[in-house]
C-alpha cells in the first residue's frame, strides 16, 4: 500500500492477488450489467486508443469510460506482443487504473499483465454462448493461445457439452493445448483444418490475432453460433465476410466500435451487410432485441471488447478487496 497524501491511500494490487480475488467473483451478472448500461447509454466510453508496431509484432489498447451511478472511472491499457513467448514473457501484459468518479483521486492500480483482459473476454464469450446457443454438442475452438483456453473453461457452467475439436497453426501448440484443456476434463480432438472444425461443431470460438479469414461461408452449418473475438484491431480479421451476410443474426458487443474494428467492419467495407442488420449485445440482455429464435439459424457476435467490461471487472475486483480489508 503506498500512501499518496495521508487522505488518499492507492492501493496496488498485483497479479496473483487479483486471480485470487477472481476466483471469488460471479462475474457473469457483473459483466452483463456493463453491456446493458452501455447499451442503454448510461456509460461514457471514448473511442478506443490504440498503438500498433511492426517490428516486432503486437498492439497496444487504452480503453477507458465510466458508468453513471458508479463510485469509480477506469482507465486500461493491455498489450500484446505476439514474439514474446520467445523471449520467456507472457504475450499479454498491462493494468487497469481506478479512480474516483467524484473527485477525480486515484484508488488503485491492477497490475494484472492483462489477467482481466483475459477474464473479461471469456466472461463476455460466455453470455454470448448462453445467449445464442441451443444445445451444444460439440464446441470448435480457432487457435491455441490463453484466450483459447479460457473461452473453454468459462463455458463449463453454461453447457455440459465436454466435447472439443480445436485448430491451430502449430502442431505442438495443438498437443499442448489438447493435453491442458483434458486435464481439466475436456475431451479434445485436433483437427487438419478449420473447415473440419466448423463441420463438427455448432458452438465455434475463433481466437486469433489473424490478419485474413481463417473460416469461409461454405464451411459454416445451420444452427451453429461463431463467437469472434480475436479481430479487435481494424487490420486483424477471422471470418469470411459471407459468413456474416448468411448469419440470421449478427450481434456486436458495441456497433460504433465494430463498424470501425473486428469482424462487422470488414462486412460493412465489402457490402457483405448493412448496419441496420446488427444488433448490441446489451440490447439482447434487456429484451429490447430478439436473439435466437430457432436452432437452425446462425448467429454471430463480433466481441471487439468494451471498456464497460473493464470498469466492472476492475470495480468488482478493487471492492472485493476491500471488503476483506475492512
Amino acid at each position: 500500500m503506498y500512501n499518496n497524501q495521508a487522505q488518499n491511500k492507492i492501493t496496488i494490487l498485483y497479479h496473483d492477488e487479483i486471480k485470487d480475488l477472481v476466483n471469488d467473483l460471479d462475474l457473469m451478472p457483473i459483466i452483463k450489467e456493463g453491456f446493458i448500461a452501455y447499451s442503454e447509454g448510461r456509460s461514457v466510453v471514448p473511442p478506443v486508443g490504440e498503438l500498433l508496431f511492426q517490428k516486432p509484432p503486437g498492439d497496444v489498447h487504452i480503453k477507458y469510460g465510466y458508468i453513471d451511478g458508479k463510485d469509480y472511472y477506469v482507465i486500461k491499457i493491455a498489450s500484446g506482443f505476439w514474439e514474446n513467448e520467445q523471449l520467456g514473457v507472457p504475450n499479454g501484459q498491462g493494468m487497469m487504473l481506478l479512480f474516483n468518479q467524484k473527485t477525480g483521486q486515484a484508488k488503485a492500480i491492477l497490475l494484472d499483465d492483462a489477467y482481466l483482459t483475459d477474464v473479461r473476454t471469456a466472461v463476455a464469450g460466455a453470455i454470448c454462448a448462453d445467449q445464442f446457443t441451443g444445445k451444444v454438442h460439440c464446441i470448435g475452438i480457432i487457435g491455441t493461445g490463453r484466450q483459447a483456453r479460457m473461452q473453454v473453461q468459462y463455458l463449463k457452467n453454461i453447457t455440459g457439452c465436454r466435447n472439443v475439436i480445436v485448430w491451430g497453426r502449430n502442431m505442438e501448440k495443438m498437443e499442448k493445448y489438447q493435453s491442458d484443456m483434458m486435464e481439466i476434463g475436456f475431451d479434445v480432438e485436433l483437427s487438419s483444418s478449420p473447415r473440419q472444425v466448423a463441420e463438427k461443431c455448432n458452438l465455434i470460438i475463433t481466437a486469433t490475432p489473424s490478419t485474413e479469414p481463417i473460416l469461409c461461408g461454405d464451411d459454416i452449418q445451420p444452427g451453429t453460433h461463431i463467437t469472434a473475438m480475436g479481430s479487435d484491431t481494424p487490420t486483424k480479421q477471422e471470418l469470411d465476410p459471407q459468413i456474416l451476410k448468411m448469419a440470421d443474426l449478427v450481434v456486436a458487443d458495441s456497433i460504433s466500435q465494430c463498424i470501425e474494428r473486428g469482424e462487422i467492419s470488414h462486412a460493412l467495407r465489402s457490402g457483405a451487410i448493412s448496419d441496420e442488420t446488427i444488433v448490441e449485445l446489451g440490447n439482447v440482455l434487456n429484451g429490447k432485441e430478439t436473439g435466437r429464435i430457432s436452432e437452425d439459424q446462425i448467429t454471430v457476435a463480433d466481441l471487439t471488447g468494451v471498456a464497460v467490461q473493464d470498469i466492472q471487472i476492475a470495480t468488482a475486483v478493487f471492492e472485493a478487496y476491500m471488503e476483506i480489508e475492512s
